[in-house]
């Protein structure tokens, strides 16, 4: 396979996969690859993924959704790592693109979703993608996130209860994250696509993201912590543990988003 020349910024990633052979063929290829990828570590099974990241400095931890200590363990490991080792960006490795696994994946927090049918220079982009703080999807991968949302009435709030946005621009919010482009909202809301994306960019500002999607995962992560919420409440009276695990959602994020395979979402106010 030709490949073109390597970024200037190496990334230490670790592999965590079933077989050890996979993980041993994958670290060969990054090494081999001229991408300024240097393996640190691998690992087969949960035990080995918190060992081998207490014991190396990995930047990115290449995932895989299935390890040896059992089927789709590997989105366990993440929520682990995300918890335990903050800093390490993690790309889930998942066998096909079907809903369940992308919208999981998301759900643990990965900053990125890769297939194993993938050709190799891409995964070289996106290690070095969600290295620098994007979050790697591709357009169908999106889709079944936005699609998970439906309509919804929950005000976007701060951590401390504040409302952060005035009603139009929650309708707006909500429409970004439904997919709809601005010539789509403008039609919907009965405004001017001017009026759009002044009121995209107070939200923005007002939410600390820079682009559709990233509005979109903030909308996805105010979803599932106020889900979360309602059903701690409810089951309030038959609980007597600890709060921690009556449930959990993923805390909102920021993060910068390139959609690397297909077709790209247009980022800023487009």
């Amino acid at each position: 396979m030709k490949r073109r020349g390597g970024p200037s910024v190496s990334v230490n990633v670790f592999i965590a996969d079933a077989s050890h052979l996979v993980c041993e063929l994958m670290a060969k290829a990054l090494r081999d690859g001229q991408q300024r990828i240097t393996v640190v570590g691998l690992a087969t099974d949960s035990a080995g993924v918190r060992k081998g990241l207490s014991e190396n400095s990995a930047d990115v931890a290449l995932i895989s959704a299935n390890l040896g200590d059992g089927c789709n363990t590997g989105f366990k490991v993440v929520r682990e790592v995300r918890t335990s080792h903050p800093l390490v960006r993690i790309i889930l490795l998942v066998d096909s693109d079907e809903r369940s696994s992308v919208v999981e994946a998301f759900r643990a927090r990965a900053d990125g979703i890769f297939t194993r049918n993938g050709p190799f220079e891409m995964l070289c982009k996106c290690i070095h993608a969600v290295h620098e703080g994007q979050v790697w999807a591709n357009s169908k991968q999106l889709r079944f996130v936005i699609e998970i949302l439906g309509k919804h009435e929950e005000q976007i709030k701060s951590a401390t209860g504040a409302k952060l946005l005035t009603k139009r621009e929650e309708e707006l919010a909500y429409c970004v994250a439904e997919g709809l482009t601005n010539a789509d909202i403008s039609r919907q809301l009965n405004l001017s696509v001017h009026t759009v994306r002044n009121y995209l960019f107070r939200v923005f500002n007002k939410l600390g993201v820079s682009n559709r999607l990233e509005l979109a995962l903030y909308v996805i992560g105010q979803k599932e912590a106020s889900r979360t919420h309602a059903l701690a409440r409810s089951s309030a009276p038959e609980f007597s543990g600890d709060a921690a695990t009556a449930g959990q959602a993923p805390t909102p994020r920021s993060p910068i988003v390139d959609v690397a395979f297909g077709s790209r979402v247009q980022t800023r106010l487009d």
